[in-house]
């Protein structure tokens, strides 16, 4: 769970935690009695201590504390009664440090659980510790699963405003200027003869500015798709691209219609390697490929240019490329050498729109 009240609330328990850590620490010193079990408490405070200060500091998972706690709990609470404290204040920490409910009551289960263990060896099934714990932990379970539901739905509040936002900026800067790119275009080719270079390119700056302009309004919800599937849009596309540069585009497109997000995917992979062939690779020949299997579609686009080396840093437009896919469960594989020409590969899993 994120969100500055979370993390504002995690500050104040962490707070509580290393005041508990410090004063057990030094009732176990100046009370506790000499021998064995005063040795392992102090041990047992110093791991969890420790391993959480590491996992604060350093990029850890805090699966690796959280796992350290129930452990360090289950002794504490053998070696002396007084430590279910420590298991009712962490607590928080199960919740909050995980990245599921099934995470959180799982992990707060184990620390309950070693807890339990630990109080019965010492002092026996019914003792007040065993009881104690089980009422925590059932109330820490109801607690956190109406924490967990708050701090989603507020998440999806945020998200739902941050795409109206986005709509609007769409709507009000990107819609616009095409609109106004299509009525320019228009207005130069009057009067110029239709065979005219400058006519024919005025035609492909219009029907360009025309595509994004519907793609822009299909963006912001104001209009239905009207593109197609995602085998029409990318053939379009593809149309386009031969007429406005003279290469040679081989096509194998299944037919394959897939929902909106896995739609826009590979249209923005498709058009930003066209446009990496357009201006780096010099290729004569670009072939592209579109395939579904089962529940995944792949999409190949290889080009005859000049390659690179996949050894070099990758442009934002890769990195672009490969963290949408990411995001919606795909990959993005790149192969490449310098005089073999390049091929991208983008995996995504599908369902019908």
């Amino acid at each position: 769970m994120t969100g500055p009240f979370w993390e504002s609330t995690l500050r104040r328990w962490n707070a509580v935690c290393w005041i508990l850590y410090g004063l057990f620490s030094v009732s176990v010193l100046l009370f506790g009695p000499p021998g064995p079990a005063r040795s392992w408490s102090l041990v047992l405070l110093a791991a969890v201590a420790g391993c959480y200060a590491v996992v604060v500091r350093y990029p850890v998972h805090p699966y690796l504390y959280l796992s350290v706690l129930v452990l360090s709990l289950s002794g504490l609470s053998y070696l002396r009664g007084d430590y279910v404290a420590l298991f009712i204040v962490t607590l928080p920490h199960f919740w909050v440090l995980t990245r599921s409910w099934r995470a959180s009551i799982g992990f707060s289960a184990a620390g309950a659980i070693g807890t339990i263990v630990g109080s019965t060896l010492r002092a026996g099934l019914l003792s007040s510790t065993v009881i104690s714990t089980l009422i925590v932990y059932a109330a820490s379970v109801l607690i956190g699963m109406w924490a967990r539901q708050v701090v989603e739905e507020s998440h999806e509040w945020a998200r739902q405003r941050e795409r109206e936002r986005m709509a609007r900026e769409i709507h009000d800067t990107l819609a616009q200027g095409f609109a106004s790119i299509v009525v320019l275009a228009e207005a130069a080719r009057t009067g110029l003869d239709p065979g005219h270079p400058s006519s024919r390119q005025l035609r492909s700056i219009e029907a360009t500015a025309r595509d994004n302009l519907a793609e822009a309004r299909e963006l912001v919800g104001s209009a239905r798709p009207a593109t197609g599937s995602m085998t029409q849009t990318l053939r379009r596309i593809l149309d386009r691209f031969a007429e406005d540069t003279g290469l040679t585009v081989l096509t194998e497109l299944a037919d394959v219609d897939g929902d909106q997000p896995a739609r826009v995917a590979f249209l923005r992979c498709t058009q930003e390697s066209l446009a990496n062939i357009r201006r780096h690779a010099g290729a004569t020949t670009v072939s592209v490929t579109l395939n579904r299997y089962d529940d995944e579609a792949e999409l190949e686009i290889t080009d005859d240019g000049v390659g690179f080396d996949i050894g070099t840093p990758a442009g934002f437009g890769l990195d672009g490329m490969r963290r949408r896919l990411a995001e919606m469960g795909g990959e993005l594989v790149v192969t490449s050498s310098p005089g073999d020409g390049t091929r991208i590969l983008a995996r995504l899993p599908v369902t019908p729109s």
